[in-house]
């Protein structure tokens, strides 16, 4: 039960809800939300998304706020990436008000676990889009399945809003120049997965991509995205290789309301010596503040203030994030949604 759930030790992984809900795209057309008690999704084995990587989805995070009410941020711009990423691999993406309306079901039918005000907990919410039915050939599929579902995390990171450690990647590349970089599928986390990996276990949180060109420019931060603060500045990359994360854009969006200037541009390397702050962010992250990048092969690192406190431009938007999130400050942007 969800009141049995100790809120404060869940870690960012799977928790077992009562309810998804699936929609299913067949003969041309959507079908109606179904609501199920399974974890599992049957599917024929010559399915696109099994063989052909032909598949994408989202991650978004429900909020319960000091009134008790439910907010959810950011809903229509999930709905809009996941169109994008559906369009790029060629599948029928389902419409931004049957997006909204499965997500908004799938948080009321799981309302129990969805973690209490300052629990240290919120719901991530994952819907995902696969492409199904018997196909051989590299075709897109004739049927698509639409899913959601949820889980109780808490923090992405073990130390939670505190500065971590990141290593420079060299000898892989997260996506291609004109791949699959900017869109959400899970080719990308796959080929990401084995530099997370081996950065873990030399100690760090996550590895920072570099352009897979030249090798010159800050690209990815391992799941998230790169920013660096200077001079009042807020910088992060230019690149297409990398997913326009919805939090980056937030934040942007809340640096230039609280007096910083924006800069979206490539950021080359040796850059790394002149920010004030650095961090990465995204939806399970929401801001993580980095205290130290090192860039193993060429044996330099770099160190940014107090290696146990975050710098005070990442607290401050963190802070007013999460106030805007949680229903705290003033939502002037429009980015929040009460499920009720």
């Amino acid at each position: 039960m969800g009141n049995e759930i100790k809120w404060n030790e869940l870690p960012f992984g799977y928790h077992k809800t009562d309810y998804n809900v699936r929609c299913h795209y067949k003969d041309g057309k959507w079908g109606e939300i179904e609501v199920s008690n399974s974890e599992t999704l049957t599917m024929h084995m010559a399915s696109t998304c099994l063989h052909y990587g032909q598949e994408c989805f989202e991650g978004l995070k429900a909020y319960r706020g000091q009134d008790g009410k439910i907010r959810v941020f950011r809903i229509e711009e999930n709905a809009k990436r996941l169109q994008s990423s559906a369009d790029y691999v060629m599948m029928q993406a389902p419409p931004v008000e049957l997006f909204i309306e499965a997500v908004k079901k799938v948080i009321k039918l799981n309302e129990k676990f969805v973690p209490p005000y300052e629990s240290g907990a919120t719901l991530y919410i994952r819907p995902v889009l696969l492409g199904v039915g018997p196909i051989l050939g590299v075709h897109p599929a004739p049927e698509y399945i639409f899913c959601v579902f949820c889980s109780p995390v808490g923090a992405y990171f073990k130390t939670g809003f505190k500065p971590t450690k990141v290593m420079i990647e060299r000898h892989y590349d997260r996506a291609a120049p004109l791949g699959t970089g900017h869109i959400k599928v899970g080719g990308n986390y796959a080929a990401g997965m084995r530099s997370g990996i081996e950065a873990a276990q030399k100690g760090y949180s996550t590895a920072i991509f570099l352009d897979s060109k030249e090798k010159k420019y800050i690209d990815e931060c391992g799941p998230a995205n790169f920013f660096g603060i200077k001079n009042d500045t807020y910088i992060t990359p230019q690149s297409n290789s990398i997913l326009p994360s919805i939090t980056n854009k937030s934040v942007t969006a809340l640096a230039e309301d609280m007096g910083l200037k924006v800069e979206r541009r490539h950021i080359p390397v040796e850059e790394l010596a002149t920010f004030e702050e650095v961090g990465e962010c995204g939806t399970a992250a929401v801001i993580s503040p980095v205290g130290q990048i090192d860039d193993p092969d060429n044996g330099v690192s770099y160190t940014y203030g107090d290696p146990n406190v975050a710098g005070p431009w990442s607290t401050k938007l963190y802070n007013r994030l999460r106030a805007i999130q949680y229903g705290d400050y003033e939502d002037k942007f429009g980015w929040v949604t009460i499920v009720d």
